[in-house]
């Protein structure tokens, strides 16, 4: 991976993303959470995944696996995905809905492709991002919520769509509830929409899922699995180009006052309380989750800030 400095008027940065593979075969691509760390505002992790195709008899399997200081969202857009947890929550997100697990002080779940799904063939498109939590609420007790497709803001207007995941911009609000002021949206440009980024917080990205994009008095374009990270409050202007749609993902809050430690799925201020967490999964002190098999081993790497 690389990271180079733009010339580009209102862009601070570019960045590619590491390809790796997931679960049965799935390609993800790891935007953030890297030898550099960069953090976008409370964002600690960024997450983009397939499209993927999956035969009748076949499917995606993550088991379950422990999270610490953090909220986790998830966002399709295509296929299905059953979420399960030790909270007792059983809940399948499909496109254009919203899941919103707080882990907190704790919290295990797994992922899997429904049996239907998984019986017929299936696909499975999506992102999933990681909202470090501030100092103050690393520790509340887990919590999830599923927010359905007809409860997403969404604006849809002059060739751009525009949906709200979560926090607020462009005068909508998700409901969502989260705990820093952020944001993480949609926006689908057709054949030379133009959306302007607007300039609220401290620390923005755009990201390519897919398609390419202009900013608009700029030369170039950007493509799919870019990383866009727009200077302090620059407003550019993004532009599909003729003929053609982009998908793009916005990201970006109030960075957190602190750093934070990570290791594996445990995110925190406090390095002693990853150990903790560690040591807890490792004993066998995280709850379970009701009627499901085969836990995630502890990965050896360290800690890292």
């Amino acid at each position: 991976m690389t990271i180079s400095q733009s010339d580009i008027v209102g862009i601070d940065l570019l960045r590619q993303p590491t390809m790796r593979d997931f679960a049965d075969g799935l390609k993800v691509r790891r935007v953030l959470l890297s030898t550099h760390h960069l953090m976008i505002g409370p964002y600690i992790l960024f997450d983009h995944f397939g499209p993927a195709v999956f035969d009748a008899g076949s499917g995606f399997d993550m088991g379950p696996h422990p999270h610490i200081g953090i909220a986790a969202v998830t966002y399709l857009f295509d296929g299905e995905i059953i979420h399960r947890d030790d909270l007792g929550e059983v809940q399948t997100i499909r496109p254009g809905e919203v899941n919103w697990m707080t882990a907190g002080s704790g919290i295990v779940h797994s992922e899997r492709t429904s049996p239907e799904a998984r019986a017929r063939g299936s696909n499975l498109f999506g992102v999933q991002a990681w909202v470090a939590l501030p100092s103050r609420h690393e520790e509340v007790a887990a919590h999830f919520a599923h927010y359905d497709a007809v409860e997403i803001p969404r604006i849809c207007a002059d060739g751009v769509e525009f949906t709200l995941v979560a926090g607020t911009s462009d005068g909508l609000v998700s409901p969502a509830k989260t705990y820093s002021d952020l944001v993480c949206a949609e926006i689908v440009l057709t054949g030379s929409a133009r959306y302007q980024v607007k300039p609220g917080y401290r620390e923005r990205a755009i990201y390519v899922v897919a398609g390419e994009i202009e900013v608009m008095g700029q030369l170039g374009t950007f493509g799919e699995g870019e990383l866009i990270m727009l200077a302090p409050g620059a407003e550019i202007v993004l532009q599909a180009p003729a003929f053609h749609a982009a998908r793009l993902m916005l990201i970006g809050g109030e960075p957190l006052s602190e750093p934070r430690y990570i290791h594996w799925n445990f995110v925190s201020s406090s390095a002693e309380r990853i150990e903790q967490a560690k040591a807890d999964w490792r004993e066998g002190r995280f709850p379970d989750v009701p009627g499901e098999h085969g836990l995630m081993p502890l990965p050896q790497e360290e800690i890292r800030r």
